[in-house]
């Protein structure tokens, strides 16, 4: 009777442990990156893409994200997707203007209205004609996230015009759209990965930036920068790319339900854009950071050389006149 038992409880061992092997076989779980902090738009929209699919899938397909640079620099990322070594990520448009030259349109100064304008282009057939870039070498596009109207901070004095910048280092991402604009708005433009510009104000290596709200908010740069100028020289947004390698080894449903949900994440994260938006920069004001408004004719006329510039390939002509027609 006790081997029997024995025997019995040993079974039930055995198939407990093989049901939870063939549960865990069973499940898919996708690496995300995005270097920006938790609570931040595209991080809880990636969030709620995970969450998702656990629900509309029983679990058999999850999301592990890891946010706040863990796994290094944007440009790290896409190359980690491009090669499989990473499912997803979420990278700023900037990052991807020199190896997918049609994302420059979105990136170039004073294209967009406003932020409607913008999500028309992107959801319309601009934004359709761009994510086909991607395709050609190994991504593809999973989402376009909003990432703000962009504005120059610094840690020295009021901006008013492009003069006011004159001698002063500022930060530029890591794409020749954003040093070629900077320098025409006669700053010392310096590229410097995201990661390294709040040390970098803190250091006096820079003497300021230039990005959205949020971001100067959630990096804490406003605590050194505390002059805002209001230039509003871009509107450049964000992508989500999956690697087409992580497409091709899901299966025709889940490879369907994951582009859907994606999809279905751009609500999700513009209702949090929009809402942080107004959030973050009440924040940064009430902690004593001076913004002002700037003489907009200004700057767009120093940064109408570098817009004709890139306007000189018919490609990008082409996609401008075509996100001109939605304004």
């Amino acid at each position: 009777m006790n081997v029997s038992r024995r025997a019995f409880i040993g079974g039930c061992v055995m198939l407990g442990a093989s049901t939870a092997l063939r549960a865990q076989a069973a499940r898919t779980t996708l690496t995300a990156t995005d270097v920006h902090v938790a609570g931040y738009p595209t991080v809880e929209a990636m969030r709620w893409i995970g969450q998702t699919l656990e629900r509309e899938t029983g679990g058999r397909l999850g999301l592990r994200l890891y946010h706040s640079g863990q796994l290094g620099r944007e440009s790290d990322a896409i190359d980690m997707v491009r090669f499989g070594a990473l499912d997803i990520t979420r990278v700023t448009m900037a990052a991807l203007n020199n190896p997918f030259p049609p994302t420059q349109v979105l990136c170039l100064p004073y294209v967009f209205a406003d932020t409607a304008h913008l999500r028309r282009a992107l959801d319309g057939a601009p934004g359709r004609e761009i994510a086909r870039d991607f395709e050609r070498r190994d991504l593809i596009l999973l989402a376009y996230y909003d990432s703000g109207t962009r504005n120059i901070y610094n840690t020295h004095r009021v901006v008013v015009e492009p003069a006011d910048l004159h001698g002063l280092k500022i930060r530029a991402p890591q794409s020749d759209i954003f040093m070629q604009l900077l320098r025409a708005f006669r700053a010392n433009a310096t590229p410097l990965p995201y990661g390294e510009v709040f040390s970098a104000l803190q250091t006096h290596l820079i003497d300021g930036a230039e990005n959205n709200w949020q971001t100067f908010e959630t990096t804490r740069q406003f605590e050194v920068a505390r002059y805002v100028a209001r230039t509003e020289h871009a509107c450049s947004p964000e992508a989500l790319l999956v690697s087409r390698r992580t497409l091709d080894t899901l299966d025709a449903g889940d490879r369907a339900l994951l582009l859907d949900i994606a999809q279905r994440s751009v609500a999700y994260m513009r209702a949090l854009w929009d809402k942080s938006e107004a959030a973050s920069r009440d924040s940064v004001l009430a902690a004593g950071v001076k913004e002002n408004p700037v003489d907009l004719a200004a700057f767009r006329a120093a940064a109408a050389p570098v817009l004709a510039a890139y306007r000189r390939d018919a490609r990008i002509d082409t996609l401008y006149k075509n996100i001109q027609e939605l304004a």
